[in-house]
């Protein structure tokens, strides 16, 4: 079983895009098993038309609650706090209480009350979803607004996208990652055997290749590019490739810029769906078929 995970330096680069159109071409070749981990913003569900199977609550991090009864109102909580996430009692006398969006679970106020009237608990932090789809399982989730871990949250996500793989002996795990390099970027290509790093010919596009580049290497993970939207501009187009070439980095292809890929979104489907003889989804094919050949080996 494989796992293939489709990243970018930054958002907009049309990751989401290429993904759901590779998922659709693989999806003709082998039962796979899908991830979208950009539990900030997961939109891959947007082309793919799933039905939801199951829904769990994810919890993450820590929070301090104070139990008004056994509070003795004395302030030493207060003291403790850095984070000014204690509210002492205003006019009408109520207790001590704790602002939630303040709090950062560091535990201080409890050891430091004297009587024992404060505990912390995980608090509800998003929730991850099982759906079908016509291409194979699905597994996404949200994070809540302003909801801790968010590495935790990709982790648990992909481990269950691979543990539905183990049990369905799904040769495939594809996964949509999420834009740049922080903590649900690793979380998502940790362990992954291959990255697909999806770039723009743009000045910024070079630079966020070189930075994702870095993390992929960081964690021994293989990469391949795929230049999209290259007709932009083709010098930059040719200077990725020089870069890649010196790395020793596959170009598995460029994608030309079309807004077909857009009128297919707005109509909920994928490029090859949308237009299954047009330019784009030609380049996509030929991408498909270099990756085909990598599994293959």
């Amino acid at each position: 079983m494989k796992q293939i995970v489709v990243l970018s330096g930054k958002g907009g680069t049309g990751k989401t895009s290429v993904a759901a159109a590779l998922i659709d071409l693989a999806a003709r070749e082998k039962e796979l098993v899908i991830a979208d981990v950009d539990v900030d913003a997961a939109n891959l569900g947007l082309v793919l038309e799933p039905e939801q199977v199951s829904a769990a609550i994810f919890k993450s991090g820590s929070l301090a609650w104070i139990d008004p009864e056994a509070c003795s109102s004395c302030g030493e909580c207060h003291v403790a706090c850095r984070f000014d996430a204690i509210i002492p009692p205003g006019a009408a006398g109520e207790p001590y209480r704790v602002d939630a969006l303040a709090c950062e679970g560091c535990n201080a106020c409890v050891y430091r009350c004297p009587v024992g009237a404060i505990s912390t608990s995980k608090p509800v932090a998003g929730e991850w979803y099982e759906a079908a789809t016509a291409y194979g399982p699905l597994f996404h989730a949200h994070l809540a607004a302003g909801g801790e871990n968010s590495g935790h949250l990709v982790t648990l996500v992909r481990q269950q996208a691979r543990l539905r793989a183990l049990d369905d002996e799904r040769p495939l795990v594809l996964i949509d990652g999420p834009p740049g390099i922080g903590c649900p970027v690793i979380s998502a290509v940790s362990g992954a055997d291959l990255a697909l790093l999806v770039v723009e010919p743009t000045l910024s596009g070079a630079h966020d290749l070189e930075r994702v580049l870095a993390t992929t290497t960081h964690f021994g993970v293989p990469a391949q590019v795929i230049i999209n939207k290259a007709d932009l501009s083709a010098a930059r187009a040719r200077e990725i490739e020089v870069f890649c070439q010196e790395h020793q980095i596959p170009v598995l292809g460029q994608i030309p810029y079309d807004t077909i890929i857009t009128e297919a979104m707005v109509q909920g489907k994928n490029i090859i769906q949308y237009q299954p003889d047009g330019a784009v989804a030609k380049a996509i094919r030929e991408i498909w078929g270099k990756i085909g050949e990598w599994l293959g080996r």
